[in-house]
């Protein structure tokens, strides 16, 4: 059978999986995924630690001991967070080693309550790269306009970065210049750029979902004939400038210098919309130099029936152009589009991350009362922590 998955990341796509817990990491999948699937980096968010820790009793162990401790419940969530995160390294340490430290890496979000913080921010950037400390590791900061400073100051200090809650192509080109100046600030603070990593997560299927609402208000058979094109469109034109920000005498001279290019994530890539070809937002994203992160549902999708058809971005701007213009014609005003998906972006994660604080915190007290005593995964979790670099 052919390895669609292999063409996949022959054509210059790093497959990446948007999804992390702790029952992953004990059982082997992960790895498993590595190994067999091409995955070669993970992606998280408060959305998916909430899942994971609302699902499993493999965490009962480390929550009894953070409740023995008496150990507060948002420090405690950075314990439960930070240790799974760091085993994840661990298991993707050969795809980083493997490709020169591009690949095999791992993001752990900010508390995405600062996401209009930037100090906040970047002062906790710097915990959790400590707290994980790991060389394959990404912090993820949202690109809110208070966020890009961070993003800066944050790769000053020779943290890798993953931004993330990228809509528009505004302020995507607002992400790479903050990107360019955080590696030239840590070029002049001493750093070795070849060490410093970034991506920069441009959402997709999202824009879709909000686009077509809006086509379905308006009605037309003019608006209903754009339905699933926004998004497609959207990311094809951020890669246009993205290739002209990396073939710019100013990046040239960073790559002198050793760095690596920021290269686009397509994030938000399952279908929302059930009429579409649920791996459209690979299919149409295949171009040199990026990465797709996918639910697991999706790269096994990919790998049984995905078209590797080579670059079907880059010869796409103009037809993209034409999607643009025509959604303005029949009323779609983009720009109010972008901004109200950051605006829920940050809201629902904000959300995710009550939701997990809530879930911790009845955790823990049960815990404290003896109800979340050590389950009988306890013991190989014990020593899965000598690995992790322990809770």
């Amino acid at each position: 059978m052919t390895d669609k998955l292999n063409e996949l990341t022959a054509a210059g796509v790093a497959v990446w999986l948007d999804d992390l817990s702790r029952v992953r990491l004990s059982s082997g999948g992960l790895d498993q995924l590595r190994r067999e699937k091409h995955v070669a980096g993970v992606t998280t968010n408060p959305t998916i630690f909430a899942k994971a820790l609302s699902d499993a009793d493999e965490y009962n162990w480390q929550l009894h001991d953070l409740a023995t401790r008496g150990v507060e419940v948002e420090e405690s969530v950075r314990m439960l967070t930070t240790y799974d995160v760091r085993w994840a390294c661990d298991v993707m340490r050969p795809s980083y080693d493997g490709s020169d430290g591009v690949d095999g890496r791992v993001s752990i979000e900010v508390d995405p309550r600062s996401a209009h913080d930037a100090d906040k921010t970047v002062a906790e950037a710097k915990a959790l790269w400590w707290l994980v400390d790991r060389p394959n590791l990404y912090i993820k900061i949202p690109a809110t306009e208070e966020g890009l400073s961070a993003i800066t100051d944050t790769l000053a200090e020779g943290i890798s970065v993953n931004v993330t809650l990228i809509f528009g192509l505004d302020r995507y080109s607002a992400v790479m210049e903050a990107f360019l100046a955080g590696l030239e600030r840590a070029k002049a603070n001493g750093h070795d750029l070849s060490k410093i990593g970034s991506v920069a997560s441009f959402f997709v299927s999202r824009v879709d979902s909000e686009v077509d609402k809006r086509l379905e208000k308006i009605g037309s058979d003019q608006a209903k004939a754009l339905r699933g094109k926004a998004a497609v469109a959207n990311a094809q034109l951020a890669y246009e400038r993205y290739s002209e920000v990396f073939s710019s005498d100013r990046w040239k001279a960073l790559a002198a210098a050793g760095a690596h290019p920021q290269r686009p994530l397509w994030a938000s890539t399952s279908t929302k919309n059930p009429d579409y070809r649920d791996v459209i937002y690979v299919e149409e994203l295949i171009a040199p130099g990026t990465v797709n992160t996918m639910p697991e549902s999706v790269i096994h999708a990919y790998a049984d029936h995905g078209e590797t058809r080579g670059d079907t971005v880059t010869g796409a701007y103009d037809a993209a152009r034409k999607v643009f213009a025509d959604l303005e014609s029949v009323g779609v005003d983009m720009a109010d589009v972008i901004a109200t998906l950051e605006r829920e972006g940050v809201e629902k994660f904000e959300a995710s991350w009550q939701e997990l604080l809530d879930g911790v915190r009845k955790s823990l007290e049960a815990a404290a009362k003896g109800k979340g005593a050590p389950n009988k995964a306890a013991k190989g979790n014990a020593k899965s922590a000598e690995k992790a670099g322990g809770a």
